[in-house]
């Protein structure tokens, strides 16, 4: 399956987001399970310290949710 350039930037931009939550003491973690009523396919955010769920208890959080969360605790 070739690579195309939407592909390209939607993982450049989960990359970008993965950094974002780096850079303020978070890990994102997306989802890679189906869609189901308590996982919505994105993103959640997670204190690795704590093991808490810091935001996206759902994963229901997008890559510019998560770059957005970060720049506000930064």
């Amino acid at each position: 399956m070739p690579i195309t350039k939407s592909s390209e930037s939607e993982n450049a931009l989960e990359q970008c987001a993965r950094r974002a939550a780096r850079r303020v003491g978070l890990m994102a973690r997306k989802s890679r399970s189906m869609l189901s009523l308590d996982n919505f396919g994105g993103f959640i955010l997670i204190d690795p310290e704590q093991h808490w769920v810091v935001a996206g208890e759902r994963f229901d959080m997008s890559a510019k949710d998560i770059i957005a969360f970060c720049a506000e605790r930064d």
